[in-house]
């Protein structure tokens, strides 16, 4: 754990130099343990770092560095065995899904099993940030790993579910992007109404559950 200066009333705990499954269990712990504490303004975590922001008439670099190696001493890592699961149905469908021929070719797959790849995990957040409610998942089965697009779209659709290398996610809302697009979601991703914007945090882990093209349009769905 290093505790680095991010600006004068900020810092950031690295835990990792890489991605990965144990670095985002440690981001994961201490998230849990920081966000119960009234004694920030804000706890914002990524993927291998945590950012604080914090009250410069409480805390200086030296004191709240070391608050924090005390609080995270022993944190535990074990990934907990009750799971916040979050089901997100998705109509994966050409007419939405604009790339899952470009990704079932490039793997030599059909597209029903890129689909049933992609649908069969369930995926950890492993940070939220770029839209509100834009949580990045991970790890995209190596079968259908492909690499973002060469040319980004300027407008893709809210509610797209997309892959780029061995990350998958959804659109929160219509926005410029380069992942390639699977099918689509009537799920809400960014709801003001929370105070994390969004359904999903890092604790959650997500399943993707394919419907019918007649069941997304009874959801809202529209093409």
């Amino acid at each position: 754990m290093n505790i680095q200066i991010a600006s004068v009333d900020s810092v950031i705990i690295y835990f990792d130099e890489v991605i990965s499954k144990e670095s985002s269990l440690k981001v994961k712990a201490a998230y849990k343990v920081l966000k119960e504490e009234n004694s920030f303004i804000e706890v914002v975590p990524s993927y291998t770092s945590i950012l604080i922001t914090y009250d410069i008439f409480k805390f200086d670099f030296e004191s709240i560095k070391e608050f924090l190696e005390k609080k995270l001493k022993n944190i535990d890592t074990k990934e907990e065995k009750k799971i916040n699961l979050v089901t997100i149905d998705v109509y994966y469908g050409e007419e939405v899904g604009f790339d899952l021929q470009r990704v079932a070719s490039r793997a030599k797959l059909s597209i029903k099993e890129v689909i049933e790849i992609h649908s069969s995990k369930l995926y950890d957040v492993y940070a939220i940030g770029f839209l509100p409610g834009f949580a990045y998942m991970a790890s995209v089965d190596e079968r259908i790993i492909t690499p973002r697009l060469e040319a980004p779209r300027k407008k893709v659709p809210k509610g797209s579910v997309s892959i780029a290398d061995s990350q998958t996610a959804v659109y929160p809302q219509t926005s410029p992007g380069g992942w390639n697009i699977l099918g689509k979601t009537t799920f809400e991703l960014f709801d003001k109404t929370l105070d994390s914007l969004s359904a999903v945090t890092i604790e959650s882990k997500i399943k993707f559950n394919p419907i019918s093209k007649e069941e997304f349009f009874k959801q809202g769905g529209k093409l």
